[in-house]
C-alpha cells in the first residue's frame, strides 16, 4: 500500500525502481478485471530475464492467489509502467525447467524464499511478462 500511495501522491515520479543485479525492482501493472472488465493496478516486485520481466504470484506469503494473477489468467495482456516507462505486455506462467531456473535467481536476491513460500500451501507462480508486439 505504501508504495501505490506514494506513487500517486508524486505523480508517478517515486514509488518506481529498476531491477539490478541481485535486486529486484518495481513495477506498476495494469489488469483488465476478469469479472468488471475495469482497470486494476497494482505494484510488484520483479526481476528481469532478457526482455522478460518476472514476478511472484503472491499475497503476502499467504493462501490464495491474487486478484490481478486471476486477472491475467483471464486475460493475460496487460500494461506495466517501469521507472523508464511503459511497455504492453503478455502474462504466462512460467513451468518446468524455466521456473526452476526464474526460482533460482529470485532465490539469490532473497535468500530466505523458499521458507517464506513454504508458508504457502500451494506453490507460489511465477509470472512472465513477456513484451507484446
Amino acid at each position: 500500500y505504501a508504495h501505490r500511495a506514494l506513487y500517486r501522491a508524486t505523480g508517478g515520479r517515486v514509488g518506481l525502481w529498476r531491477a539490478r543485479p541481485n535486486r529486484w525492482g518495481t513495477l506498476r501493472l495494469t489488469t483488465t478485471g476478469r469479472r468488471t472488465h475495469q482497470e486494476r493496478s497494482v505494484i510488484l516486485g520483479y526481476l528481469e530475464d532478457g526482455p522478460n520481466l518476472v514476478t511472484m504470484a503472491m499475497n503476502g506469503w499467504s493462501d490464495g492467489e491474487p486478484a490481478w494473477w486471476l486477472n491475467l489468467q483471464a486475460n493475460p495482456n496487460a500494461t506495466v509502467v517501469l521507472a523508464d516507462g511503459p511497455r504492453s505486455v503478455k502474462a504466462r506462467a512460467a513451468a518446468g525447467a524455466e521456473r526452476s531456473r526464474l526460482w533460482a535467481k529470485w532465490r539469490e536476491v532473497e535468500p530466505n524464499l523458499d521458507g517464506y513460500a513454504a508458508l504457502r500451501s500451494s506453490e507460489t507462480a511465477l509470472v512472465i511478462l513477456e513484451p507484446r508486439r
